[in-house]
């Protein structure tokens, strides 16, 4: 038997099974680069990097900028252990403060500062600036990007 053969044209489920390893790793790959531009733009402006920005960003927008560790490690999708490493310099730093809640001493909350709220907002206005310079929708037309964009809100929801 020739597995030359077999390999050459492998069986649909396994061509499908190859097509969706190209896809992920063709996403993965494109939200590096889009994360390493973003990342080197806060950098070199902000002193903070994309990773603390969407952490910052995520608190900001929780009710009263506060958040429990772990509450917040699961809207961005971390260890509540890698949010705390996470956050330390920041607390450090001024822009965000901890306190332990009153009834449970396990239970800490993550409050955004007044500094940190200007940081985030200042931070948003150097993403903004690299997402303009990227020109990423400019060659679809607006059905590609609507497609694109429900395939994408669909793979948050997944």
């Amino acid at each position: 038997m020739n597995t030359n053969s077999a390999a050459a044209n492998p069986a649909p489920a396994d061509r499908d099974l190859a097509a969706e390893r190209e896809l992920v790793m063709n996403l993965l790959a494109a939200a590096d680069r889009v994360e390493q531009r973003i990342d080197n733009g806060l950098s070199h402006i902000k002193g903070i990097t994309f990773s603390e920005y969407h952490l910052l960003f995520t608190l900001k927008n929780q009710h009263g900028s506060t958040a429990t560790r772990v509450e917040l490690a699961r809207l961005v999708g971390r260890s509540p252990s890698g949010v705390t490493r996470a956050l330390k310099p920041l607390e450090k730093l001024g822009f965000v403060t901890t306190t332990k809640d009153a009834r449970d001493a396990r239970r800490s909350l993550a409050t955004l500062t007044d500094q940190g709220v200007e940081l985030v907002d200042d931070a948003t206005g150097v993403i903004d600036d690299s997402i303009e310079g990227f020109d990423l929708v400019s060659s679809l037309s607006s059905r590609q990007q609507d497609q694109v964009q429900a395939f994408l809100e669909a793979l948050t929801r997944w």
